[in-house]
């Protein structure tokens, strides 16, 4: 019995000794813990994965002759996981590394000696080596020493960023369009880049990344999880000459007239095609214009005189009447109830042709015509205005488009003089490109196409979808009132009496409105009134090829305030230099011989615009046969030398190019440049 206890008492012991031993090691390692928990924490970190969004490239923007309108640029970060590498490797290739990195950025070959050792040291896994560096930088310095064995053995971190480059710089910026993204991380696409951002912006891409740091990530595998799929081009109708052309034609009178702010917009009339478009703005700070709003799409106002062509076609439409119809001026001043209706220009008294009222833009005219014919039933002129579409916008895929107002007499503020002003252009509202689509229409014989922006789609030379003429109103009113405001807008210009006499040229035919509108007319202070001064119109007077539209906000007027003054040069200059060109009138039929004068005026200009007709791209890294079909669709003519990828092309990025030519292409694996 006694034995039995010892051994009972033995065990027991043993057991406790144990179980003594096991806590004393779990206490030690609890102690570990406790002390080596940063370094778990940081090992658990470097596990740490996650799906990251891979940005595909943003196709092209092009002009209708190919030239790049905004294109998408990648540029490259390179920074170093210092402590990727290995004792042994890092110290094998860190001195060359230095002497090859002081070759390439130019400091001494100790400051990056002593970096890379101090950044080593400190466990620095996200150091930046350079930033912004082009393809064949890339290229060049992920052969390096160290760096060309690559993120895991030698540190290298590549990060890729696209960036949008608009090779015309602030021209038709806000039309082409661009992208700005808020505190909040939103996205706002204006533009064409808004517009078609569908087709340009491509599919996002999936890939894996692994926690190096707080708030820094590295590739985690050499695949992507989903591979990206680039945007598609978009080949827009804007002609860089004419858009050139355009804006320069609209500064030069802004500049001269002191102006807050105009736009411009040249169309095809047969199609619809926007050749031009331009939106100026004063920046007051600055003392200078630039495009910041889209004016000629965005912006519904009273739009005064160039608004009486819309008077004139409603009352041909619904009176049956002839350009030779009598309206009674008077002695240029009318009163209507309490409204006294006046004309700043006094050429005719008395009872005159429609024809000549309209093209001395008589206001006592155009209210003495529609009073005359609509007064007891007004709804028979607004019916005839909301027939020919000025109530509706154009649905263009640009957002902003201003909301145009043609008022009826069962609207609330419906007044006694409500009839006789919308005459003359005030008590409505439309936007610039509103009014052109209709002056085109006239131009077209009564036929309103849809104002567009985009020609086609494409995928490199395949062409994904093309867009077509699009009709809105087949008929806004018969060909035969068309052809009679077609001449009544030419007599505005060629007629001696005409409102735009000032800007007839024996060389060339163009026909249009002037239009001066008072922006703040309820101010009773004269001093402070300010107008809008317009031309709308289309050129040649036969066979119409384009029109155009300048509005002119607040110019100085000290210096000028009537739309014959302000905006017609605009418009004259345009047509002018257009003529000039055979290329861009190549339809035109009816062009009187051109004067010397003229021609003198005008060579020098299209010599320069012929021959830089767009600017070489950046196309290192591109599959070889990508870039060759891109280059030949520029007009230039390509050699290359090897396979795969371009290396290196001859004529440098940026650089403007003439028709034909040359550019040659090496192509493969850049030369081993580790040493230099």
């Amino acid at each position: 019995m006694e034995k039995s206890d010892k051994k009972i008492t033995a065990r027991t012991y043993f057991v406790a000794l144990v179980i003594l031993l096991m806590i004393v090691v779990i206490a030690i390692k609890l102690i570990k813990i406790q002390i080596e928990g940063e370094e778990y924490r940081a090992k658990v970190d470097e596990t740490t994965l996650r799906e990251a969004d891979i940005i595909p490239s943003q196709g092209n923007l092009y002009s209708d002759d190919g030239s790049l309108l905004a294109t998408s640029v990648t540029r490259y970060d390179i920074r170093w996981d210092g402590i990727a590498p290995s004792k042994a490797n890092f110290n094998k290739y860190v001195k060359p590394l230095s002497d090859s990195l002081s070759k390439m950025f130019g400091r001494p070959s100790n400051y990056y000696l002593n970096l890379l050792k101090k950044e080593r040291n400190l466990k620095n896994r996200y150091l930046l080596i350079a930033s912004n560096l082009g393809y064949s930088e890339y290229a060049r310095i992920k052969k390096f020493p160290l760096f060309n064995k690559g993120p895991y053995k030698g540190g290298i971190i590549i990060e890729k960023n696209i960036k949008r480059e608009y090779p015309l710089g602030g021209i038709a910026h806000r039309s082409i369009g661009y992208a700005r993204t808020d505190e909040t991380g939103y996205t706002t696409r204006v533009g064409l880049e808004g517009a078609y951002a569908n087709y340009l912006l491509g599919t996002k891409g999936r890939r894996l990344e692994q926690k190096i740091a707080k708030g820094q990530w590295k590739l985690a595998s050499g695949f992507d999880i989903i591979e990206p799929k680039d945007g598609y081009d978009v080949v827009s109708t804007i002609n860089i000459n004419i858009q050139d052309i355009a804006h320069h034609a609209l500064l030069t009178q802004l500049k001269k007239y002191k102006a807050q702010h105009g736009c411009v917009i040249v169309m095809e009339v047969s199609t619809g095609e926007i050749k031009a478009i331009s939106n100026l703005e004063l920046n007051k700070k600055t003392d200078t214009y630039t495009e910041r709003y889209n004016f000629a799409i965005g912006e519904a106002h009273e739009p005064g005189s160039v608004f009486k062509l819309m008077t004139v076609v409603a009352a041909m439409e619904t009176r049956n009447i002839d350009t030779t119809y009598v309206v009674d001026i008077k002695d240029g001043k009318q009163q209507y109830y309490d409204k006294t209706f006046q004309d700043s220009q006094h050429h005719f008294t008395g009872r005159i042709s429609l024809n000549k009222a309209f093209s001395v833009s008589s206001n006592v005219g155009m209210t003495e015509l529609v009073h005359s014919l609509f007064a007891k039933n007004p709804s028979d002129f607004t019916t005839q205005l909301l027939s020919m579409n000025l109530n509706q916008q154009l649905g263009l895929p640009i957002l902003g488009e201003g909301e145009p107002f043609i008022p009826t007499p069962r609207d609330k503020l419906w007044s006694g003089v409500t009839l006789e002003s919308m005459s003359i252009g005030y008590a409505v509202k439309i936007t610039p490109l509103q009014s052109l689509a209709f002056y085109n229409a006239i131009a077209n014989g009564g036929v309103m196409v849809k104002p567009r922006m985009i020609k086609e789609v494409k995928e490199w030379n395949k062409t994904i979808e093309k867009f077509n003429v699009e009709i809105i109103n087949g008929k806004v009113c018969s060909k035969q009132t068309a052809d009679k405001a077609k001449g009544m807008l030419a007599d505005v210009v060629r007629r001696s009496y005409g409102s735009g006499h000032r800007l007839y040229s024996p060389d060339f035919s163009m026909a249009g409105k002037t239009g001066t509108a008072r922006k703040n007319y309820a101010n009773a202070d004269a001093s402070k009134l300010s107008y809008i001064s317009s031309f709308a119109g289309f050129f040649p007077v036969d066979n119409p090829k384009y029109s155009c539209i300048v509005v002119i906000h607040e110019p100085d007027r000290s210096v000028g305030i009537y739309g014959a003054d302000v905006s017609g040069p605009v418009f004259k200059s345009i047509a002018h230099k257009i003529y000039t060109n055979s290329l861009l009138m190549d339809t035109v039929e009816d062009v009187e011989n051109v004067s010397e004068k003229t021609t003198k005026n005008y060579e020098d200009y299209y010599a320069k615009a012929a021959k830089y007709k767009t600017v070489m791209p950046d196309l290192t890294g591109m599959n070889v046969m990508d870039a060759i079909a891109l280059l030949e669709n520029m007009g230039l003519r390509v050699k290359f030398s090897g396979e795969g990828k371009v290396s290196s092309q001859s004529v440098a990025k940026g650089t403007k190019v003439a028709n034909n030519t040359i550019v040659v292409l090496q192509c493969g694996e850049l030369t081993d440049r580790t040493n230099d």
